[in-house]
């Protein structure tokens, strides 16, 4: 029988497929068993299959003499395999956490009904609760503050804004007009108030002061004007202006908007990009780059790019023992690595910095031992990210809604915060709670997690425990927890149960303005990662879906069919920007990947894709 490394030589000399097939017939079994073992997939087996024997064909002529070809093909089918488990693990884990979630129906065309009752409605309420509800739902005020302007305590505010939206209601109810209490606040918050036309306070202003300087009389003193809620202001406004007809737009659907047409431009630019790396792709895909070294006791070193060497340190710290990934393919779960650092590397940056909070949640983030966080949690209870992390991770589940509280107070801005707050309102059963709550955090112009100064400490942890300074980047942000989205997650199943009972009892207007909310929590999420984006497009999907695809509703501004025609587009976008990116990752020198990891730290993975795309992209 010929040798293996005489077959070897005829197809290196000859480029004989047959010396090469017969090769591969001689050792197919054994590298299929191997991978089998490791894989624990027939289709994965055959797929290391391959590329190991691909690995040998690009090798064959860098073999030494000596080299004992089952050995060799043994040691790269294993290393493969793990690392095939590992990508599998990955992939597993993306799509558990962008997996399509199911949401609701949305319209404000349900506005129309309230809208030409709403002013008599507030006439009936008395003067106090008036007042209350158009510094509550009018004016967006916190309880607090309508609590400070009516000079009464937080929960007597509380129990006025309650008493005139109950009485509201049941104005509406006689009318033939069904909404719930949750419903109605929601519309009157987001349509009530209406932006004036540009230059009409200038010229109010102006007629204003000239009539006080001439001391006419006018049916609007300067007094009064000063003293005019918004909603005063708004229709005076109409009656000045009576021959423009020019609607007006809700100030925050404006701004969705706008924010949704600038991510359809990015996205635009994004798959132009693509089509012209299209041809760079393919001849990476082709390039002559063993993804496996020969075994070194054989062979001398194959010299490895600086993405190649990332890779080993990483998985020299990260990779899984075989143990676990038995376990995991197993169970049919993702293989957990080991902690990135040991308790005495950790331990060391803690002491460095003091054991601050800061410090302590990074300790959290690289062991996952929760002993840190209740350390945190003990000695910096006010601190928001250490708030954040509490609630999400549901470290003191029996204290749930004390956390929350805190944390709303700390973080009012933070529409997270009342995320969390109508999670835990659902699950105690206060759907009223829960849609107040939801209202709220419509408003809300911040959704922070914490995870840029989260990244910083991981960085330089890692730094201080001696990683290279290009691990230590690109290890941070890949630390990153994202608890918090199995929570969004499920207010959004909570949020279409709310809706669908709304349904049943024909109350048609909270329904929707369920969905509303739940448009605006899509929203929310498209301005984040990836991964946050692909979740918020599910969100919008499953909204959209459930619409008239051939009608123009008002808080789209184009027919259904259109906008989920777009959201797909979109999806496609970024998974085509996330391919792309990995197949330029591995030809960037030092300096560049640098520089990547970096610009994902400061500026998010969407922004650092779009400049990689554009430094590589082809003229």
């Amino acid at each position: 029988m010929t040798r293996d490394l005489d077959l070897l030589g005829q197809f290196t000399r000859d480029h004989s497929q047959d010396a090469f097939t017969a090769l591969v017939n001689r050792h197919v079994n054994l590298v299929y068993s191997a991978a089998l073992r490791q894989v624990r997939s027939p289709q994965l087996a055959e797929e290391v299959s391959q590329s190991v024997f691909s690995d040998l064909a690009r090798n064959a002529g860098k073999l030494k003499p000596d080299t004992i070809l089952t050995a060799w093909l043994y040691q790269v089918a294993r290393r493969t395999a793990i690392d095939v488990v590992r990508r599998e693990a990955r992939r597993q884990l993306r799509e558990q956490i962008a997996s399509e979630m199911n949401a609701m129906n949305a319209t404000t065309a349900d506005w129309t009904h309230i809208e030409p009752f709403l002013d008599e409605a507030m006439h009936t309420l008395d003067e106090t609760d008036r007042a209350a509800v158009l510094l509550r739902y009018f004016e967006n005020k916190s309880l607090r503050e309508v609590g400070a302007t009516l000079g009464t305590s937080d929960d007597a505010a509380q129990k006025r804004v309650s008493r005139g939206v109950e009485r509201l209601r049941e104005f509406f109810t006689k009318r033939n007009v069904t909404v719930g209490a949750g419903g109605l606040v929601v519309l009157i918050s987001a349509n009530a108030i209406q932006a004036a036309p540009a230059g009409l306070a200038a010229g109010i202003s102006s007629a204003a002061l000239a009539a006080a300087a001439t001391g006419t009389g006018t049916t609007l003193t300067l007094l009064k004007l000063m003293t005019m809620t918004k909603l005063q202001a708004a229709i005076i406004g109409a009656v000045v202006v009576a021959g423009v007809a020019t609607p007006l737009v809700v100030q925050h659907q404006a701004k969705l908007r706008e924010e949704n047409q600038s991510l359809r431009q990015q996205i635009a630019q994004l798959k132009t990009d693509n089509e012209g790396l299209a041809g760079r792709v393919a001849q990476l895909k082709h390039a002559p780059a063993p993804r496996v070294a020969a075994s070194s006791a054989t062979n001398p070193p194959v010299a490895q790019s600086p993405y190649e060497q990332l890779q080993a340190f990483l998985d020299s710290r990260l990779a899984p023992s075989r143990e676990e990934i038995e376990a995991s393919l197993q169970q049919n779960r993702p293989a957990k690595p080991p902690d990135a650092l040991s308790r005495k590397e950790i331990e060391a940056y803690l002491q460095q910095n003091k054991r601050n909070a800061e410090s302590l949640l990074a300790a959290y983030r690289m062991s996952h031992d929760q002993s840190y966080l209740r350390e945190a949690a003990t000695n910096f209870p006010n601190t928001p990210a250490v708030q954040f992390a509490i609630i999400a991770d549901k470290v003191f589940p029996e204290e749930q809604r004390q956390w929350i509280d805190a944390f709303k107070a700390s973080s009012p801005d933070n529409a997270l915060a009342w995320y969390f707050s109508a999670l835990d309102y659902f699950n105690s059963k206060q759907p009223d709670l829960a849609v107040r709550e939801l209202a709220e955090a419509t408003h809300q112009q911040s959704f922070d997690t914490y995870a840029a100064q989260a990244d910083q400490a991981v960085e330089e942890m890692c730094d201080l425990a001696g990683w290279p300074p290009l691990a230590a980047k690109a290890w941070a942000p890949s630390s990153e927890s994202a608890s918090y989205l199995p929570s969004l997650k499920n207010l959004a199943n909570q949020m279409m149960q709310t809706q669908q009972q709304d349904l049943t009892q024909g109350d048609a207007a909270s329904a929707n303005s369920m969905a509303s909310m739940g448009m605006v929590l899509g929203n929310i999420l498209r301005a984040g990662g990836p991964i946050d984006q692909l979740v918020g497009i599910a969100i919008e999907k499953k909204i959209l879906g459930q619409l008239d695809p051939a009608v123009n509703y008002d808080f789209l501004g184009r027919p259904v069919s259109e906008v989920l025609a777009e959201l797909d587009r979109q999806k496609q976008a970024i998974r085509d920007a996330l391919n792309t990116r990995d197949q330029l990752l591995p030809t960037l020198n030092e300096a560049e990947l640098a520089s990547y990891f970096e610009r994902k730290k400061l500026y998010g993975e969407v922004n650092a894709v779009l400049w990689l795309q554009s430094k590589h992209s082809q003229p």
